[in-house]
């Protein structure tokens, strides 16, 4: 259950010349848009939503008008809504109060992590971009000197006072959501909210979580939030929703929603993401550029309206003095799970041919080494105790964890002891190498150095977890290291060889770097020609390499 309250705008100066938190809930389409935008897109997502908004808002959407409550002074609550089981969030359920002025982005990962452990009656959580991952911090000493940087590879949390005013979220768990009624109806004032929470021993606990709080009662925040609304949405989804007559010599590019009745002259260009409201007309010759239009506009001819939002009131007889509004992209901080470097189509070689390839050749290889798995087992077995397979966790395509699999050349508790040994490593960077490594056993160093030990990867080739050629696979915590060349090296599937296998120098100082700059690299110009001179030198390689073992 999730109750969206949309406060009234109180705090606005008078020479605002509009209440553009009205106008996004109350002026269609744009009302619908924003509706969708709450409902699909917020970071907190719920099975039941309603809206509780002034009594003396108009709502003209009629889809909308089954979920909204109107209120005066406190908000009468549907006995429905007090004996739900609330939304799961996490491990638990809640009850979910969300600010209605403000649309907020939260990793949902993130969100799940923090409700599974907290301890709390009431959560209070506000979105903070200071908390987002992958960003670095100047730290200051009291004398104003930098003392060093942090750097933040993923969004965070931290605890905070209580806010003043109604945080972006309230949390309440459902078996005590009665407590902080009055009469059935929740107090409007937050501050009173707090004061039944302390007078009923209720646990409060407030946090900021990394995210983006857009304040929709403000022209350039409204306009971003319709923008990346729109974006999310298909064209189809948008276009000529009521069969709005486009003039021949009219064009329409880009996002653009359409009201009902719009009018539109001849020669008249409306460049998208745009909003067009109920009954707007819009002259010939006119320019409408990355704008939202409110019910009943009317654009003279010849006029341009670029960045802004205009409602009944405005006089569209000036074009636009000085009223574009810089963008700050702020949205785009929130990060999917599944961002990516690079898209290939799906009919190309990196889209299609080369799983084909990679299938055919770990078939191969497999059949050839299958049968000496018996052999390798047993040598394994009689040097060294312990599991004759070693199954890391590393990141695969698109960061979906796997376990890489080798033939174990450690003695157990190997990783336990690099940590002691991290200081004589030979190499820079995340990873760690060291000459006559003393946990690498007899048969492991053969394994190793005749490259058998990575035979087994072909089954992770097999059930698509890698590719014969790409990326070394490498764990979260390596990856974490350079946002920039992670993005780019989980792009592709990780591969048993690649570019850094091959030429990396093990300069002192410079192994971390030729490893960004040769997985880049291979992501970039990815090709068949690539993939197969890599192949003929691996196994040139290894050849030369199992020779001069006798």
């Amino acid at each position: 259950m999730n109750l969206i309250i949309i406060h009234r705008n109180n705090d606005l100066k008078e020479s605002d010349c509009e209440d553009f938190l009205r106008f996004a809930w109350s002026s269609n389409p744009l009302a619908k848009l924003v509706f969708d935008g709450f409902s699909k897109y917020s970071a907190v997502q719920a099975a039941k939503t309603l809206y509780a908004l002034p009594q003396d808002w108009s709502v003209l959407n009629k889809a909308c008008k089954d979920r909204i409550i109107s209120y005066d002074k406190n908000i009468s609550i549907p006995s429905s809504f007090i004996d739900g089981t609330g939304q799961k969030i996490g491990k638990n359920k809640w009850f979910v109060i969300s600010n209605g002025r403000f649309f907020t982005k939260i990793n949902q990962n993130l969100l799940n992590r923090v409700m599974n452990y907290i301890k709390a009656d009431v959560v209070l959580i506000n979105a903070e971009p200071g908390l987002l991952g992958e960003q670095e911090k100047i730290r200051m000493t009291d004398q104003g000197k930098v003392a060093g940087f942090r750097r933040l590879y993923s969004d965070s949390t931290k605890l905070c006072p209580v806010p003043d005013d109604w945080p972006a979220f309230l949390f309440v768990k459902p078996e005590l959501f009665k407590k902080i009624l009055v009469d059935n109806s929740l107090p409007l004032s937050f501050s009173e909210i707090i004061e039944i929470c302390k007078s009923n021993s209720l646990k409060l606990c407030s946090l900021n979580a990394g995210g983006v709080m857009l304040d929709i009662g403000k022209e350039d925040c409204l306009l971003e939030f319709s923008k990346w609304i729109m974006n999310q949405k298909k064209d189809s989804e948008l276009r000529n929703t009521y069969s709005v007559k486009i003039p021949g010599d009219s064009r329409l590019t880009g996002k653009v929603l359409l009201g009902k009745n719009v009018r539109i002259g001849a020669k008249v260009l409306i460049a998208g993401p745009a909003v067009i409201g109920d009954n707007s007309v819009i002259e010939e010759n006119s320019l409408i550029y990355s704008s939202i239009l409110g019910p009943n506009v009317v654009v003279n001819a010849n006029q341009s309206v670029q960045n802004r939002i205009c409602s009944e009131q405005d006089k569209l007889n000036v074009i636009n003095k000085n009223s574009n509004i810089i963008q700050s992209n702020r949205l785009s901080l929130v990060r999917s799970s599944e961002d990516c470097f690079r898209n290939w189509p799906k009919i190309s070689y990196p889209g299609f041919l080369k799983r084909i390839a990679d299938i055919v050749f770990a078939l191969i290889v497999l059949t050839l080494f299958v049968p000496l798995f018996p052999f390798i087992a047993i040598a394994i077995k009689l040097t060294s105790p312990g599991p004759v397979f070693y199954g890391d966790k590393r990141q695969g395509l698109h960061g979906k964890n796997f376990r890489c699999l080798k033939f174990r050349t450690m003695i157990t508790g190997a990783n336990e002891i690099q940590q002691k040994l991290r200081h004589v490593s030979q190499v820079d960077g995340p990873q760690f190498k060291m000459e006559d490594d003393p946990r690498i056993n007899f048969v492991g160093r053969f394994l190793r150095e005749t490259y058998i030990d990575e035979i087994p990867q072909f089954l992770n080739v097999l059930f698509g977890q890698m590719s014969v050629v790409g990326p070394r696979p490498s764990p979260e915590s390596e990856n974490t290291l350079c946002p920039s060349w992670r993005d780019a090296r989980l792009s592709v599937r990780p591969g048993i060889t690649g570019l850094w296998q091959l030429y990396r120098t093990r300069e002192p100082m410079k192994d971390f770097q030729e490893w960004i700059y040769y997985d880049t690299e291979y992501v970039k110009k990815l090709s068949v020609k690539m993939d197969f001179k890599v192949c003929l030198k691996t196994a040139q390689k290894m050849l030369d390499t199992f020779i001069n073992q006798f």
